[in-house]
């Protein structure tokens, strides 16, 4: 049940109460199957376009349209399923107690299977080119760095995805703009060293794709330890999870 006061939509009693019921759950992993699908088709399909057109889309861009893409996903999607998009960002919600653990390996099969069928799309319009989107440490960038990088961006990710969910500060459809605005952010600074990926499905898709998993670790570890120590700073800014807003954003209101 809802009411409006003020002009703010608040939520009364627990959230949610229909989430389990099954009859939606196709809906909810698709609707992570088909936006994770989007977002790694923009994200990998920048380099793949800009190889493919000589150098026609260029970094900034390429960097910037995954974050679009993300807020638009939020806006046009989040309320069916939470628009997670990201194994770290699902993990992160439950961790925190604002998503139920049972699902949990539903929505990261979703995540994969959409990533890794955006990039098997690009390798069949275009062949295995600008190495599918592969995200990769750059040139003179050792591993350490680059998961070093990926964590530090991820925490920063995690904490405004959990911050502008919390029930004391739900900005509603603005923490859309919050979320995609710092994945731009993070990608115009750091791109060069790690890819800035902070996704370990944006990573996958062009891993199964070229076949080559020899520093997938890196996309896996970072965002996943970064995730973790987010919902550390959480707690120590908000305390215990849990409350009407965080579940509201991470589970959606179908």
């Amino acid at each position: 049940m809802t009411s409006r006061i003020g002009g703010l939509l608040e939520f009364e009693g627990p959230w949610n109460p229909d989430f389990d019921d099954p009859r939606h759950e196709w809906r909810r992993l698709f609707s992570e199957v088909f936006g994770t699908f989007l977002l790694v088709l923009v994200g990998a399909g920048g380099a793949v376009v800009d190889a493919a057109s000589g150098g026609q889309i260029g970094r900034a861009a390429a960097v910037t349209a995954p974050g679009l893409l993300v807020l638009s996903v939020i806006l046009f999607m989040g309320g069916i399923g939470g628009a997670h998009l990201n194994p770290a960002v699902t993990l992160a919600f439950s961790v925190r107690g604002d998503f139920p653990w049972r699902r949990v390996p539903g929505y990261l099969v979703a995540q994969l299977l959409g990533a890794t069928a955006a990039c098997v799309l690009l390798r069949g319009l275009f062949g295995e080119i600008g190495m599918l989107g592969a995200t990769l440490p750059g040139p003179g960038i050792t591993d350490l760095q680059a998961v070093v990088m990926e964590l530090l961006l991820t925490v920063g990710l995690v904490s405004v995805i959990l911050g502008t969910a919390s029930a004391a500060q739900n900005v509603g459809p603005l923490s859309a703009i919050a979320v995609g605005g710092y994945i731009v952010l993070a990608g115009l600074w750091s791109s060069p060293v790690s890819g800035a990926s902070m996704n370990p499905a944006r990573s996958f898709g062009p891993a199964v794709a070229t076949g080559d998993f020899r520093q997938y670790w890196i996309y896996l570890v970072g965002p996943t330890a970064g995730a973790l120590i987010a919902v550390g700073i959480a707690f120590v800014l908000r305390g215990s999870g849990g409350d009407r807003g965080g579940r509201a954003a991470a589970q959606g209101n179908l």
